[in-house]
């Protein structure tokens, strides 16, 4: 809660915070020996969005822990839709040397760990699209980085919950990086939102 009040205290361009889930079964997390279980996790991510509704979150995850159940993997994907992750780092277990968990039997078939991680990855693209839609037709405040790697008659920025924006440059597009601009979205695309200048 501290450190939620401390960020919400100090104006932030782009808020993030990076809260690593790793499972979202609580039977997996005890395996782990993780401290939190999925009910506290979510509850501090409530918190967040109260004082800082803008928080882009991210998060990491595993599948395939062992010991790890189609109902724990269901689980995972319950905590992960609750979410509504800006971006999560997605991974499947393999055995570390050194670490506890080099102890335990890796008993899930390499198979079913990437078929987990391909559904868990189109879970966690669906939530970022989501995201996306419902900033169509609204003016976001947006950090301008430069040009677009993709269309040099275009800029690309980040908005407070870090999507990428591409917008066209306009006249003078030199002066816009590093400028917040207004904008409005018009697009809302897989992996960015496109836009048009409101207010230089």
């Amino acid at each position: 809660d501290d450190v939620i009040d401390a960020m919400a205290e100090t104006p932030q361009v782009m808020p993030q915070l990076h809260m690593p889930l790793q499972s979202g079964s609580d039977r997996v997390l005890k395996a782990m020996r993780r401290s939190y279980r999925s009910e506290k996790y979510l509850g501090i991510l409530d918190r967040v969005r109260e004082k800082i509704p803008n928080a882009a979150i991210t998060t990491d995850i595993i599948v395939g822990f062992p010991g790890e159940t189609d109902q724990d993997f269901e689980d995972t994907l319950a905590v992960v839709r609750a979410s509504r992750f800006m971006q999560a780092f997605t991974f499947q277990y393999s055995i570390r040397p050194g670490t506890p968990a080099a102890n335990l039997h890796d008993d899930t078939p390499h198979d079913v760990k990437l078929k987990r991680l391909q559904h868990l990855q189109s879970v966690i693209e669906e939530n970022v699209q989501s995201i996306s839609a419902r900033r169509l037709n609204t003016v976001q405040r947006v950090l301008v980085e430069g040009p677009s790697k993709k269309d040099p008659t275009e800029y690309m920025g980040r908005t407070e919950c870090n999507r990428i924006v591409n917008f066209p440059a306009g006249p003078n597009p030199t002066r816009l990086k590093g400028q917040m601009l207004d904008i409005k979205i018009t697009q809302a695309l897989p992996h960015s939102l496109r836009g048009e200048v409101v207010v230089a």
